[in-house]
This record gives structure tokens, C-alpha cells and sequence, in this order.
């Protein structure tokens, strides 16, 4: 079956706050397509469900540097702090909003999530093969510059002091093309 979201579109929504990957109330509420207020009032009517590592509320500060980031004035005349869902905060509204809906979006909401974590390990290995690759090249460096060096002392040929008469001859001084 295919999703009913594209894993995509709900990928670009997933910010990092607080070091935890996290959907804003507004992004979970366009996905539910039900508005904001109601997912939130859902969420307060079960609060006992939500624990502070599931939902939290932004601070003033992260919520402007939010609508710094986004580039926005206003955010939709927000007149309170968004909440923050990670994801078992997500995977906890599944069994606060019980439409048939709800339930698809949840499962591609976790499907991003799986693949998001996917994407990462992916990335944390490459990264570990270029860091490898890295140093065995600069160690390959340093000892290709310690080949040139000797390949330089082998051709360097030392030139032989030149043999001095005794005395010290002086060229004749030329002024405008005269000799005196």
C-alpha cells in the first residue's frame, strides 16, 4: 500500500530542538489535517501520556530563532508557544486521536523516522571509511615527501669550490663605455 504521505514531505517538517529530533504541534496538525488547537487540546486532555521526553513547549527564544530560521514576522498569529513531539510523542498521539487518518499518518510518520535513522548510520559509516582513508593518505604522504627528499639528496650534485689563486683580481671599471 502506498503511503499517504510522502516520506519526503514529512522528513522537511522534522527539526532538531533540544537535541532530539522533533514535529511541531502545527506540522502534526496539518499531517492529522485537524487544526492545532484540537490536536493540542487531545494532547492536554491525555497529559498523563505525554511526558516531558515525549512533548515539550518551546521556550520564547527557540520559538524566535525558529521564525528566524524560517524567515517569518509572525508565525500564522500564534498567540501560544508551539509544542515540540518527538517521536514516541508521535507514536503516543496514535492512541490520542483515533480517526482512521490519524493512524496512516502515524505509520508514515514512523516509517520516516525508521528511514531518517537509516540515513544517518549510512552517513556515520561513510564518514568512518573516509576518516580511515583520510589518514592512510597522509600517512601515504609523508612518505612519498620522504622519497622526494631522498630522490633530491641522491641528485643533489655538490658543486666544487672554485680553486683560488692566491690573490684577488679586480675587473677593470667601465664608466660610459670607456675603460680608465
Amino acid at each position: 500500500m502506498p503511503d499517504i504521505i510522502p516520506i519526503e514531505s514529512i522528513a522537511r517538517k522534522i527539526l532538531v530542538l533540544r537535541g532530539q529530533k522533533v514535529l511541531l504541534d502545527k506540522d502534526l496538525a496539518e499531517l492529522y489535517e485537524v487544526e492545532t488547537r484540537a490536536l493540542n487540546k487531545a494532547v492536554h486532555r491525555n497529559i498523563d501520556r505525554f511526558p516531558e521526553d515525549f512533548m515539550f513547549q518551546l521556550s520564547k527564544e527557540e520559538f524566535q530563532n525558529l521564525m528566524f530560521q524560517f524567515g517569518t514576522s509572525s508565525w500564522g498569529g500564534t498567540r501560544k508557544l508551539p509544542y515540540a513531539f518527538t517521536e514516541q510523542g508521535v507514536a503516543m498521539l496514535s492512541s490520542v486521536l483515533r480517526s482512521k487518518k490519524a493512524v496512516q499518518v502515524n505509520i508514515a510518520i514512523m516509517r520516516t523516522f525508521v528511514e531518517l535513522r537509516k540515513y544517518l548510520a549510512t552517513q556515520k559509516d561513510v564518514k568512518v571509511v573516509l576518516g580511515e582513508h583520510q589518514r592512510i593518505l597522509q600517512k601515504h604522504d609523508s612518505q612519498i615527501q620522504f622519497i622526494f627528499e631522498a630522490i633530491e639528496q641522491l641528485t643533489k650534485v655538490e658543486e666544487k669550490p672554485k680553486r683560488s689563486i692566491g690573490f684577488h683580481v679586480e675587473e677593470p671599471k667601465v664608466k660610459y663605455g670607456v675603460k680608465r
